[in-house]
């Protein structure tokens, strides 16, 4: 310290100082190298992750389409793709089509497009996305039905080898015949949504299936007079007595729920029109002709509504017609009648209903749906045909 002023040591401090900029500049390129490592380490780590989960999600794919080929379904793509990186998987198959051989005649199915994506977490979840229209022909035949939608999704859950659900969303769904008798719009619905799931036991042992459905707006004139008003529909179902749900058609599947003395318990189901309202609840089983059996607790409101399109007056004309020797045509026997007495049928058909309408309020009890009055009483489904009463309303296929 001998020999320098107070002057000379506060000129020696400035190279102390300009030092330590550099030592914060070599600090800052060590973190600057680290992020950089951390960045690459991690974008290696999420490619490797990308492609362990594309590689399940193609695998559950390829299992759903070969679990579909042993049911007589085969699937087909004119041009196949692959992407989604780095968050998804993405699957998609142009120019889709199927061969459904299980079917009696088989038939062929088209489709624009159909792509399944998956999320990285979770490569056994399925997400289907069909875009139409769908053509329905005769294998080697122009179409006979053509479905569209303004959007359809699909999801399946699970492995092909141990499945947990299935749902099917469709907006603004369509159906039309395109060729042959009866051509035009066979259903179509703001909405249609159906839902499946394994609730308990496995899809190897012993599952028991809820499904629900839901549709709003919905149509189907050709099927039934009951259908041909815009309806909203809700059903909630559970079915048991499966043994398994290994690939094997429904009729079969039905035969095991018959031979184990399975049911299907209706929990709750509701469709409503502008002008009625039908709600109820019930068991059914299935007899050893596959056709359904059981009781239903419903309750109506706007009866006075329902019962003239049951076809009372279709069952009277049908027996009239048999009586004149005819074949039993329903219009040839309520013809008959006017051509006994002009109007004769009207007069017939109202107080028939009127009639119906009375005994039905009768057999009942007295009910509110939405604070609307309502008749409560049993529908009988016996052998497959829907009874209100001692009156056939309906027939439900066999189901093997």
């Amino acid at each position: 310290m001998s020999g320098e002023s107070p002057l000379s040591m506060m000129r020696s401090a400035p190279p102390r100082l300009r030092k330590r900029p550099a030592k914060g500049r070599r600090s800052r390129l060590w973190l600057y190298v680290a992020l950089v490592a951390i960045l690459i380490v991690l974008a290696i780590g999420l490619s490797w992750g990308w492609y362990l989960a594309a590689s399940i999600a193609d695998r559950a794919l390829a299992g759903w389409v070969d679990r579909e080929a042993k049911l007589g379904r085969v699937y087909a793509c004119g041009s196949q793709s692959i992407g989604g990186f780095p968050f998804r998987i993405v699957t998609r198959c142009e120019k889709a089509a199927a061969t459904f051989n299980s079917n009696h005649p088989p038939f062929d199915l088209t489709a624009t497009d159909v792509t399944f994506s998956a999320a990285l977490y979770r490569p056994t979840l399925l997400h289907g996305d069909i875009t139409g229209p769908v053509t329905l022909a005769n294998p080697g035949q122009p179409p006979i039905f053509v479905a569209n939608w303004s959007r359809a999704q699909l999801d399946l859950l699970g492995l092909p080898s141990d499945p947990e659900g299935i749902s099917v969303s469709l907006t603004q769904p369509r159906l039309d015949r395109v060729a042959g008798p009866g051509s035009g719009m066979i259903f179509q619905a703001d909405s249609a949504d159906v839902d499946g799931r394994i609730i308990q036991g496995s899809a190897r042992s012993n599952p028991v299936i809820e499904a629900t459905a839901h549709f709003t707006a919905a149509l189907a004139p050709s099927f039934h007079p009951l259908l041909a008003a815009p309806l909203q529909a809700d059903i909630d179902a559970v079915m048991r007595g499966f043994k398994d749900f290994s690939p094997k058609p429904w009729p079969v599947l039905f035969r095991e729920m018959q031979a184990s003395g399975g049911d299907i318990a209706i929990k709750s189901f509701r469709i409503e029109r502008s002008d009625a309202i039908v709600v109820g609840a019930g068991t059914l089983t299935v007899n050893e002709h596959g056709k359904l059996d059981g009781v239903l607790n419903v309750a109506v409101a706007g009866i006075e509504n329902i019962v003239p399109l049951l076809g009372i007056d279709q069952l009277i004309g049908q027996g009239i017609d048999k009586l004149t020797g005819g074949s039993g045509s329903p219009d040839e026997g309520l013809n008959a009648l006017d051509r006994l007495l002009p109007g004769l049928s009207g007069v017939v058909r109202d107080q028939t209903n009127a009639n119906l309408i009375d005994n039905i309020k009768k057999m009942g009890q007295p009910t509110e749906i939405d604070k609307k009055p309502a008749i409560a009483l049993p529908l009988r489904v016996a052998d497959g045909i829907i009874y209100l009463g001692i009156i056939p309303v309906g027939v439900v296929p066999a189901l093997f």
